[in-house]
């Protein structure tokens, strides 16, 4: 028999001068017409009902102390774990006393997904500067993240890796937020056998897709174009292509870029890898700019969040609209059922 989780999702509330509080209001209310999954919000109780007042929404708000109350309020209210700023919030204003209460948000939610309470984690957008300010000290949410699943299962390191998903195309930077010319030093063969390996897994345990088919980008125009254009892609990621490939995995590569992401390319892969942050988002942005999703793979619980930042510049202002965070709700839902069928009976 399988099992089909019925715990809720665990929504943080990003940094809330942003358009956490907007998107996540427009998307409650869209609850039932989209027929959206449970959720909690862990956040300032306060400062939503203040947004969505600012917002002209009339959003009841339902304090909790226990997800195991989001079903009974879910459908009426909002159900928040209530997580207290420092100070009120200004929209668009950010406030380094709040960065905490940010901190603390997702810790709380992380705790709440790894003890089975909360069936997945979807994150609203932070703002690094600021949480830097209260002791921040890591590159972003997804290093984080890695850093409490170790917390929460001491004895174990786990390599997170961040994949861009919609309906039409998944992709997985191989390198991130780095100087453009610091990534051909960077990237070696462990690294993108690691990388393939953890994406394809997530391909079949996440996306239920049996035989996952991954194309590998090439790191320099046409690919290196049998070295001529550079020699990394017949040094480093050719050899890595095959040994992924004489291990069993259907990988091919590396492939010309600029040829990798039309229609007719698309059908013959499940994911690409990319060599670096523009290689991957730019195409998926093009496609599907207000849908995209980010998740991080690599993890022992689902986490998914919205594609975009905090958009100070129109917090507030009923402008930002919900379609990536909606598609991060929904996605997390069906990665977290498919772990939850895959669990023994």
């Amino acid at each position: 028999m399988q099992k089909v989780t019925s715990a809720p999702l665990a929504v943080t509330c990003g940094e809330p001068a942003g358009i956490g509080f907007d998107i996540t209001i427009a998307a409650w209310a869209q609850r039932d017409t989209l027929d959206l999954p449970p959720f909690a919000l862990f956040g300032d109780a306060d400062a939503i009902t203040e947004r969505a007042s600012l917002l002209g929404s009339a959003l009841p708000v339902q304090r909790i102390d226990t997800l195991a109350a989001v079903s009974t309020y879910f459908h009426q209210a909002l159900p928040v774990v209530h997580i207290p700023q420092s100070k009120p919030t200004r929209a668009g204003q950010p406030d380094t006393a709040n960065g905490a209460a940010v901190i603390a948000a997702i810790d709380a939610a992380t705790a709440q997904v790894m003890s089975g309470q909360a069936c997945a984690l979807v994150t609203n957008p932070i703002a690094k500067n600021v949480l830097y300010a209260a002791g921040f000290s890591h590159p972003g949410h997804t290093e984080y993240l890695a850093v409490l699943a170790t917390r929460h299962r001491p004895g174990y390191q786990f390599t997170p890796v961040m994949m861009l998903a919609c309906d039409e195309l998944r992709v997985a930077p191989l390198t991130i937020h780095v100087p453009l010319a610091s990534v051909a030093g960077l990237i070696t063969r462990k690294m993108i056998a690691e990388t393939t390996h953890i994406v394809h897994a997530a391909l079949i345990q996440d996306f239920g897709i049996t035989n996952p088919r991954i194309a590998i980008a090439g790191l320099n125009p046409h690919a290196g174009e049998s070295g001529t254009i550079g020699r990394e892609d017949e040094e480093i990621v050719r050899p890595a292509v095959e040994a992924l490939r004489q291990a069993g995995l259907s990988v091919t590569g590396p492939h010309s870029a600029d040829t990798l992401f039309h229609a007719a390319a698309r059908e013959t892969y499940d994911a690409v890898i990319a060599m670096y942050h523009d290689q991957a988002l730019i195409p998926i942005k093009t496609l599907a700019f207000d849908r995209g999703v980010n998740m991080t793979l690599g993890l022992p619980f689902v986490r998914t969040s919205p594609d975009h930042g905090t958009a100070f510049d129109i917090a507030g202002s009923g402008r930002a609209r919900p379609d990536s965070l909606i598609e991060a709700l929904r996605l997390a839902q069906r990665a977290a059922e498919r772990r939850g069928a895959a669990l023994p009976s």
